[in-house]
Parts: C-alpha cells; structure tokens; sequence
C-alpha cells in the first residue's frame, strides 16, 4: 500500500469513528431529553393535574399559605365568587360565596387547607417535594399532593366546569380554605366559621376534600371523627438517695398502678359508627440521668380519642377519681379538646355522596370515621348538621414521596361535579311537581 493510501485510510478510520462518537452522544442526550421531558411534562395534563402543581411548587409549610389562595381567589371571581381573605394571627384564610347564602338554600360549601406537613429530609424524596413534577405514568408528586392541594385543585375545577353548563342553579355555593390545618388550628376554619355566624350565615351542607380514601378514589367517605383530648400529667415525689429510699418518694412507683388503671380502663364501648374511646401514652420523662438519685417528678404525656359517647368532661372526671383513688399528688395540664362530630348516616348529603360515587366509579362507597382530626369538626360545632370528608387516597398522607395518580384527581372532581348536580340542581320529579 502506498504512503497516499495509508494516509487516506487512517482519515476514514479517524472519520468513522468521530460519527461513532458523535452518534452515541447524541443517543445518550436524546434519552436523556426524553426522560425529563416526562418527567417535567412536555405531554399535556388536565386542568386539575395543573393547579394541583401550580399550589404544589409553592412551599406554604403550616402556618403559611405562600400565595396559595390567592391563585385560588383569582379563579374562583372569575366564575363568579365573591371573596374575602381574612387573617388572624399569621394565618391566612379565605371566604368565597356566590348567590346570596343567607336566602338561597341550601349553602353548601367546601373546605380545605393550603397548609403542609413540612417535607422531612429531602434527601429521601425521589423528586423534590416542592417541584409538582408528574412521572411517565402520569402520577403527581409532591407534598400536599393529596393533603390536600390535589383536592382543593379538584373542587375548583369542578365548580368551574359545574357553574359553565349551570349557572342558574339553585342554593348558594361557599369555599373556605386555610393555612391554620396542619398546625395548631386556633387561626383558620374554626374562627372562620365563628365570623360566618356572627354574620349569620348557616352552612347547611359542608364537603370537605381531605384524603379519605382508601384504595380507590370514593370507596370511603367519612361521616365523623373522633374527638382528641391530650394533656401533660405530673406525678411528684420527694428527691433523694436510692439508698435512703425511705426518706425520699419515687413518682415513677408511685404511679405505676394508677397508669395501669387508665391503660385498661373501659372508657366507653363507642357507637354504632364509632369505636370505643382509647388512651394512650405517648411519652414518660423523669429521673435527674443519675443512678443513684430518686426523681422528684414523673411527666407523663397522654391522649384520648373518643367516641360521642364520651364528652370531654366525663374523660376528665374518670381519669382524675383514678388518680385520686391511688393517692397521687399529681397535677394535670389539659390541652384544648378537638371535639367529635358525626353526620347521620341517612343524611341528604351522605346518601347523594354515595350515589355520585357509584354514578362516577361504578363501586360502593363504605362509610366510616377513622382517622385522626379535621376541620369538620369546626363546621359541625359552627351548626352544619351534614358534613362529610371526600377526597384522594390516603396511602402517602405526610409520607416521604407523597404523591397522588392524576386519573384520581379527575375521578374525584367528576364525583364532585355530580354531586354539585345533584344537590343544587331540580330533579325531574321536582320540575313535575
């Protein structure tokens, strides 16, 4: 082969593999492209899918609302709605109505927080909680994606798509959203409600879209919870050497048969919706970190959960003659009661509530009040008698990851929707009449 020849084919040789190169790089950027393309979302998402991102990038940890409902308010006057924000303390809420909600009945209203649980470490989450990214399957992630931005988002987009084909419906329509849930709720529904009736306004049905479902969107609504009453128990002693232990008052002995008692204590044997009222001990400190020292105190933090067979008064009542009956010197710091509510089973509300489901999924709901508290509570004290909580799927409540399927968000706000229909709406039977 000649000098020209070799030449020429080291040129070719040094061509074909800078396409080599130049291929693979651009088959390893074209992935790349394509995943976060995906992930980012390049492809198309309903309506609610995108307001639930839009609240979800903003990181309104208790008790800050972030802008939250402003985005909502600017929607909701759009269709109609009357707004006002009204602040107490540092927490921002929101009051939107549309018709006259003292004379046209009835007033239904739903409710719910822009607030979050703080995201944990970040570290752990597989996108970052405050992002609204939505993965190749379709699924929403995010803190708040099912408590409960993914809701509000849902009932928003109902009322819209509601209100377009019916705006001459009947009743009155009513929103309040807070950023006082998730934190100690001195601030939010509860004083918002009280305003509403010192205006007086009675909310006659209330749907609230925290995250009741277990499975599947609708197979569970919740008619109640259960009332939460905690409080800070103080045994005291006498100090002193453990080996002088007749000169000195052990609180951690002491006490030992009276919290036995409270343990084991039937305290009620709940209702027909509700199960029997529990107690529990959450934390014990006492001791100086000395071996040898015998504490002058016992703290003990507890809580009950109970059932409307028990009132908040004969709980404490119960728990002091038990204390009283082991000859304690003790004292008891009793935090604010969240107290119980329960909706009839055989209310307007519920059994609408149910048809939707059904007339939207195809499935049974079930009825039911398990959980920990919800701002139903305030609605119901406030003199709403039908008050139910429907909403996504509570698998990743406060989890690392939280993170709810868009096709959910819109099944639920298609159950609104109906739901909306059928409460405000004349039925054939009505038009006849």
């Amino acid at each position: 082969m000649t000098s020209k020849a070799k030449q020429l084919t080291y040129i070719l040789l040094l061509c074909l593999i800078v396409l080599i190169i130049i291929d693979l790089t651009m088959s390893t950027t074209t992935a790349f492209t394509q995943q976060a393309a995906r992930v980012i979302g390049s492809h198309s998402h309903s309506r609610v899918a995108s307001l639930a991102r839009e609240l979800i990038r903003i990181e309104s940890i208790t008790p800050n609302d972030g802008g939250c409902q402003a985005i909502v308010r600017n929607r909701l006057e759009k269709i109609g709605f009357i707004c006002e924000t009204m602040k107490f303390d540092d927490v921002t809420n929101l009051w939107a109505h549309r018709g006259d909600v003292k004379e046209r009945k009835p007033l239904v209203v739903f409710a719910g927080h822009t607030d979050v649980v703080p995201p944990g470490p970040i570290s752990e989450w597989k996108y970052p909680p405050f992002a609204g990214l939505i993965d190749d399957q379709k699924v929403l992630h995010g803190r708040g994606a099912v408590d409960m931005k993914g809701g509000i988002a849902a009932f928003i987009v109902a009322l819209e798509d509601f209100l377009q084909l019916n705006p001459d419906h009947s009743g009155s329509i009513g929103i309040i959203l807070t950023s006082d849930e998730e934190g100690p709720a001195k601030f939010g529904t509860k004083v918002v409600v009280q305003e509403l009736t010192r205006a007086g306004i009675t909310i006659d049905m209330s749907i609230v879209g925290e995250p009741s479902s277990r499975d599947k969107v609708g197979d569970a609504i919740k008619i109640g919870r259960r009332g939460s009453l905690g409080g800070d128990l103080i045994i005291k002693g006498i100090q002193g050497h453990v080996a002088y232990a007749n000169d000195a008052l052990n609180p951690i002995h002491e006490s030992l048969g009276a919290l036995r008692d409270l343990v084991d204590m039937n305290w009620d044997n709940g209702t027909d919706d509700f199960g029997p009222t529990t107690f529990q001990i959450s934390n014990i400190n006492s001791g100086t970190g000395a071996r040898n020292v015998i504490p002058a105190f016992k703290t003990i933090m507890f809580n009950f959960r109970y059932s409307p067979a028990s009132s908040e008064e004969s709980l404490r009542s119960r728990m002091e003659q038990i204390l009283k009956k082991h000859s304690l010197n003790y004292e008891i710091d009793w935090h604010e009661a969240s107290l119980p509510y329960e909706t009839d089973r055989s209310s307007y509300l519920v059994e609408q509530a149910l048809a939707s489901v059904f007339e939207v999924t195809g499935a049974e709901g079930t009825l039911c009040t398990s959980g920990g508290t919800s701002d139903g509570r305030f609605l119901a004290a406030a003199g709403c008698s039908q008050v139910i909580e429907l909403g996504p799927t509570h698998k990743t409540i406060h989890k690392v990851d939280e993170h709810v399927a868009i096709e959910d968000l819109q099944v639920l706000a298609d159950i609104y929707v109906n739901l909306l229909e059928r409460l405000l709406l004349p039925s054939v039977d009505d038009d006849e009449a």
